[in-house]
């Protein structure tokens, strides 16, 4: 069991929730309010993606996060800000010609995925560590091997610790792979991202596979989507592991009702009190990440 214990808040993401939730962040400056909401409700970490304001979508655009993080540092914030890297790996496969790219898709070499990290500096920067089919019809994201060392090798280059993502065992190898291989700092620090179809299945078999397939000396987390987001914060405390909760990954406090961000980490921070371990505060958080900038 994890005694001392990061909480993440993604706040927003960019799936295609903007119509599911009548208070979900959308514009820079809700977003930015989203990530000081989430640090006053004792959360360290806050994990940031942008959106269109004009349509919710999610969007790569520089200056929507050059926002997003001005108006959070403005504020004297001592959150930890970490960044999506996730957009721009997205393929929309044609069904009759596989050939074809459908409208969605939006495809970018590994440093054009990195010119918001390179313009703004976060603590934090997510490296998402292989491709898959995402959910049903023809979406894959495309993650491959060599874009994402260029990324890690950009990220070490930069001083921003990579947060990497995991969403099945063969992701967690070649993350292993990539801080074998001195591309990654000490300590790595991997995010294991359950119940997205079709990814590992949010359940404890897969969780304790990859908490024990760890690395020696790593940080990991871990989360489950929908339902399983509160119950997945349990089982990574007791796996040894840190959390991550927000409107990223679940849109209800319980069934039917709404939840905000800061209500998600009350309810998570709740949860691993009672458990008998207690939460980081950011100054900590860098402590034990060893980020430093």
């Amino acid at each position: 069991m994890n005694n001392d214990v990061i909480v993440t808040c993604a706040v927003t993401g960019s799936g295609d929730t903007a119509g599911k939730h009548p208070d979900l962040p959308i514009t820079p400056e809700q977003i930015a309010n989203a990530a000081l909401e989430a640090r006053e409700a004792g959360a360290a970490v806050a994990h940031i993606h942008v959106r269109d304001p004009e349509t919710g979508q999610g969007s790569r655009d520089v200056e929507l996060y050059r926002e997003v993080v001005e108006r959070i540092r403005d504020a004297g914030s001592d959150v930890i800000i970490n960044l999506t890297s996730g957009m721009g790996g997205d393929l929309m496969v044609n069904a009759d010609d596989p050939a074809k790219q459908d409208p969605g898709t939006d495809l970018v070499d590994g440093l054009t995925r990195l010119a918001h990290v390179e313009a703004l500096r976060p603590d934090i920067c997510t490296l998402d560590c292989g491709s898959m089919n995402f959910g049903e019809g023809n979406s894959v994201v495309i993650n491959t091997p060599h874009v994402l060392r260029v990324m890690a090798k950009r990220v070490l280059e930069l001083g921003v610790k990579p947060e990497m993502e995991v969403f099945d065992t063969g992701q967690l190898w070649f993350a292993k792979t990539m801080y074998e291989e001195g591309l990654v700092a000490d300590p790595p620090m991997y995010q294991i991202c359950l119940g997205i179809p079709y990814g590992a299945p949010a359940d404890t078999a897969h969780m304790k596979a990859m908490a024990d397939a760890m690395p020696p000396g790593a940080v990991w987390a871990g989360f489950g989507i929908s339902r399983m987001q509160m119950p997945m914060v349990a089982q990574a405390v007791l796996l040894g592991g840190h959390v991550r909760v927000g409107l990223e990954d679940n849109l209800y406090l319980e069934r039917g009702v709404h939840a905000s961000n800061g209500q998600l980490v009350e309810k998570a921070i709740r949860i691993v009190r009672d458990m008998g371990a207690r939460t980081l505060d950011p100054t900590e958080a860098r402590k034990l990440l060893k980020i430093t900038q």
